[in-house]
């Protein structure tokens, strides 16, 4: 494949980091990261939420110096963060011409040289080749067009005397991108850059990424952009020994690298335990034998048995040695997410729902038919009635038209996209009172639940914090836990991905694949559309217009 040149004075670009480490409030938010990025380079950065990728974008920019480590940086800077500031009297020319600044100053020095040069000033012939390399390598005179293709292909507000007040965060935020993308930038730092953006401008903003010439660092949790872009993953959750993983070959080599890693952690951490148990039960042993064990047959004299008992002795002293000495310096490793038993009858019809309609929701009327096993992706624009379809398969919505029926005993579950508001009781005590109703109304049998702790969702500090006091994504993966208690045969996601982990979505995504119950999904999430490209789709048109 072809490959433009980089140019001598982009060669030099680049950003080193060695060792930061960051502590907010006496906590750990990073420790020990490492981070090379030049030329070419396009590095992901990942982790849950809370894992310090923000931070690390912070430290990386120069507006937050570490704890400790080493920043360098070479090369013009352009950053997106989440969030922008406003004020009231700026307007969209103002926010273009501070992110262009560079290439402006560039461009007044070229004029500069230019006219140096004219006028026959000495050294004018040396500052002017400096001043046109600068310029031909951010393609200077080129930047304001750029900006304006990346401000039509993201759908962005392109009128300069626009107030910036009069638009929302996500036009705000699609300028600034814009711009950043025409700027011409050596270094790029972009933190959750999809945000905001419909399917058009995902795909202006993945080619412009795969083709940028200079470095690129990029904060997402989308799966399909890190999948089409990215070179390399930075990896922050954590690890065996605390400290972040950089994994080359793109996201399908941080996917290997991570899955080898987490098995020989899980392997080294089990290896630990057995060696524990091992020594516990010797000094066990010993400890028996001491009590019980030297004592000699009856009739046997008092000399035999003042000789067997300080070998005994030694012998408890050694083992309780042995087991002091061994140091557990592996921590436990990840939970992994176990879906349960969820199957149905083979060919055993579960749902079926004729011509309904909701008024105002969805444009026509649907009909769905779910056996056991059976596959189904619910697709169509935002305001297309793909939630209100789930809800009223799952029997929470009443449909104006139409009927719905589940199979006699056929339990139907629902994720739905947000979670209720967070209870102040204990996520342990909401998920036991759940299966209580669950048990109590006779929809499961005693044998049939499944303790929290089985699935591998919830660690055991947050099972027993307040709900309220859970993260965002802790509190979707109580909601996961809450539905798969009931053990559908039915399972209805509404954009099941929302604030999960990489890792849990793809071992959900892999276990959903098996399992005999019905699964209807609805979502947005393009690697998890790629990842069912084999279901069937049931497509709704837009949002039916009303006078």
């Amino acid at each position: 494949m072809f490959t433009h040149p980089v140019p001598a004075a982009r060669a030099r670009a680049h950003l080193n980091a060695t060792d930061l480490h960051v502590s907010r409030s006496g906590r750990p938010v990073l420790t020990g990261v490492d981070v090379t990025v030049s030329p070419g380079d396009r590095l992901g950065v990942v982790g849950e939420n809370g894992r310090g990728k923000t931070t690390l974008l912070e430290v990386l920019a120069g507006t937050l110096a570490p704890d400790s480590g080493t920043v360098h940086r070479a090369g013009a800077l352009g950053v997106a963060r989440q969030e922008m500031p406003v004020g009231d009297d700026r307007t969209v020319g103002h926010l273009i011409d501070d992110e262009l600044a560079h290439v402006r100053a560039v461009l007044r020095a070229f004029e500069a040289a230019t006219l140096a040069l004219a006028e026959q000033r000495p050294g004018a012939e040396q500052d002017y080749a400096a001043a046109l390399a600068a310029a031909e390598t951010i393609d200077a005179w080129e930047a304001d067009r750029r900006v304006d293709v990346s401000l039509a292909a993201l759908g962005a507000v392109s009128d300069r005397a626009r107030p910036l007040a009069e638009l929302s965060v996500g036009q705000r935020y699609r300028i600034r991108l814009a711009c950043l993308l025409g700027a011409g930038h050596d270094l790029l730092l972009l933190d959750e850059p999809t945000n905001h953006l419909d399917a058009g401008g995902l795909d202006h903003l993945t080619e412009r990424l795969r083709t940028h010439p200079g470095g690129v660092v990029l904060v997402s949790h989308d799966r399909a952009l890190l999948s089409d872009v990215v070179t390399a993953v930075l990896d922050l959750d954590p690890t065996s020994d605390g400290r972040p993983r950089t994994y080359g070959g793109g996201y399908a080599g941080y996917r290997e690298g991570r899955d080898a890693e987490r098995e020989r952690w899980e392997l080294a951490y089990r290896d630990q335990q057995l060696e524990r148990r091992r020594l516990a039960q010797n000094l066990s042993e010993a400890q028996n034998r001491l009590v019980t064990g030297w004592r000699p047959d009856k009739g046997t004299g008092k000399h035999a048995r003042a000789t067997r008992a300080p070998a005994l002795v030694r012998a408890v002293h050694r083992r309780q040695e042995e087991l002091e000495s061994h140091v557990v310096d592996v921590p436990p490793p990840p939970l992994r997410f176990r879906l349960p038993d969820l199957d149905a009858s083979p060919g055993a019809t579960l749902l079926r729902a004729d011509e309904v309609l909701v008024r105002g929701r969805f444009a026509a009327p649907q009909s769905v038919l779910l056996r056991a096993g059976d596959r189904l992706v619910v697709t169509g624009p935002n305001g297309a009635g793909k939630s209100s379809l789930l809800r009223v398969l799952a029997g929470a919505l009443p449909p104006d038209s139409g009927s719905v029926q589940a199979g006699r005993g056929v339990r139907v579950g629902l994720l739905a996209q947000e979670s209720p508001e967070p209870s102040r009781r204990r996520a342990s005590e909401v998920y036991d009172a759940a299966v209580g109703r669950l048990v109590t109304s006779g929809r499961l049998a005693e044998p049939d639940t499944i303790g929290l702790g089985r699935l591998g969702l919830l660690p055991a500090e947050a099972v027993h914090r307040p709900v309220a006091e859970l993260s965002v994504g802790q509190q979707r993966r109580l909601d996961l836990a809450l539905l798969l208690a009931a053990r559908p045969q039915v399972v209805l996601l509404d954009e099941p991905t929302n604030h999960l982990s990489m890792a849990l979505v793809e071992e959900l995504t892999g276990a959903l694949a098996t399992t005999g119950a019905a699964v209807v999904l609805a979502t947005h999430d393009r690697q998890l559309l790629r990842d069912t490209a084999s279901w069937p789709r049931l497509h709704l048109p837009g949002p039916p217009a009303y006078s």
